[in-house]
């Protein structure tokens, strides 16, 4: 080979293997994942059926079960870049955080030219919560959202056929079964809820002002905090302990997910606002009122709507991912019918998908899912602020010393729009 010749194949040749490897992409993508034991199994054979599919190999990376340690093991590899994880889950509320911060590679772009269904989900979830400033950057894997348990057998005993459909109607029938009921059990309440100063609370709180005509956040996402029907929201929420004392006096200091439901199963209570967890432990052996339990949406407001908080699990696709083609693959498949059939039916998780709960395979087994699907319809997303859980923070304490009485509602919410925007304002900075 002439010399000439050499100078201008070897530059070429060089080109073309460099543009080879910037092109190639190794056949491994890696997903962080966490929970029991049964579902790191279910985990497991989820990867292999989509190595068979695709011939791509899947690394499960292990996170704890405990949700403030699974987000501190991502925090740590996203914030420095770090190649994996390509794919991961998050809790709602992480979501604009995550993505304000650069760590989530945007999906439009992936979703238009494989031309994903984006309708199959839920009303309003997509752009609740997995769109960040317009742009989708995660997708729904599995839904939770508020419900209303109600004992079956003493809304029969004392002459109703349904579940309350308003607040008012609620608090009028929790009330006189109380009082019936007290006189063979004094131990007995109308409705349990969680009022203790942690994000539960919020929850509540958000249920009960979008139900009465009250929003936390405006269109424009600006804090709305200290608005009347917030107020009159939060003064019900007083009431049902102060007042109408249908609820007991510790809610304010010591209910949570499961002080509520435990009482609740003890047979100590006519309704209870829940996850949909709750279920299924309501009607295992051990439970007092198995058999005897309904669910329904929460009721509404005479000016508001039906109204569940919105929880979950969302996937989404690291920015700093080598491998993003396979991860998107990874998440199509996550989220795809028959993979959100199979997180149903092993694992009893909620699909975020509509059209998973027309399938008669799944409901013949789980019947409930059918009022679940209803609740999703008219679920609520906390604020999408990366800065939500310092928002959350001054929520939670000034919404409690509410429901405690040491403060008024219209003073709370002042209290806490104020400080809010002080976060907001330093969080600009």
């Amino acid at each position: 080979m002439n010399e000439r010749l050499r100078a201008v194949l070897l530059p070429l040749a060089l080109v073309a293997l460099l543009l080879a490897s910037c092109g190639s992409e190794r056949s491994q993508v890696t997903i962080m994942i966490g929970g029991a034991p049964a579902e790191l199994d279910h985990w497991e054979q989820l990867a292999r059926e989509f190595t068979a599919r695709s011939g791509v190999e899947v690394n499960l990376m292990r996170q704890p079960t405990d949700t403030d340690q699974r987000r501190q093991s991502l925090i740590i590899p996203l914030k420095a870049g770090e190649s994996d994880p390509d794919v991961f889950l998050m809790d709602i509320i992480w979501i604009a955080q995550f993505a304000a911060s650069g760590w989530l590679e945007g999906l439009d772009g992936y979703a238009a030219r494989d031309r994903f269904d984006l309708g199959s989900f839920f009303p309003d979830m997509i752009e609740q919560v997995d769109r960040f400033q317009g742009n989708l950057v995660a997708l729904p894997v599995y839904v939770d959202a508020g419900l209303l348990y109600y004992r079956t057998d003493l809304l029969s005993k004392y002459g109703y056929t349904a579940p309350p459909q308003t607040w008012d109607e609620l608090t009028r029938i929790a009330a006189q079964v109380q009082e019936g009921e007290r006189v063979a059990n004094p131990a007995f309440w109308g409705f349990v809820w969680q009022g203790a100063q942690y994000e539960g609370l919020v929850c509540n709180f958000l249920e009960q002002a979008v139900s009465n005509g009250g929003r936390l956040v405006d269109q424009g996402g600006d804090l709305t905090l200290d608005d009347p029907a917030n107020a009159k929201a939060l003064g019900l929420m007083r009431g049902l302990i102060a007042d109408l004392k249908i609820s007991p006096p510790n809610t304010f200091t010591e209910m949570k997910e499961e002080e509520v439901r435990t009482m609740f199963e003890s047979g100590n209570a006519l309704f209870e606002r829940n996850w949909p967890y709750a279920w299924a432990l309501h009607q295992a052996e051990a439970s007092q009122v198995r058999g005897r339990v309904g669910i329904a949406v929460l009721p509404r407001g005479e000016a508001g709507r039906h109204a569940a908080a919105l929880g979950g699990w969302h996937i989404a696709v690291a920015r700093s991912s080598d491998n993003k083609q396979a991860a998107w693959e990874l998440v199509k498949f996550i989220v795809s019918p028959q993979a959100q059939l199979g997180f149903a039916k092993t694992l009893g998780w909620n699909p975020a998908r509509q059209d998973v709960y027309d399938s008669p395979d799944l409901l013949a087994g789980a019947p409930h899912l059918v009022t679940l699907r209803d609740a999703f319809r008219v679920a609520v997303a906390r604020p999408n602020l990366p800065y939500y859980s310092l928002v959350s923070r001054v929520l939670q304490a000034r919404v409690n010393a509410a429901v405690a009485g040491t403060e008024t509602p219209r003073d709370a919410l002042a209290r806490a729009q104020q400080e809010a925007l002080a976060v907001v304002t330093t969080y600009a900075e």
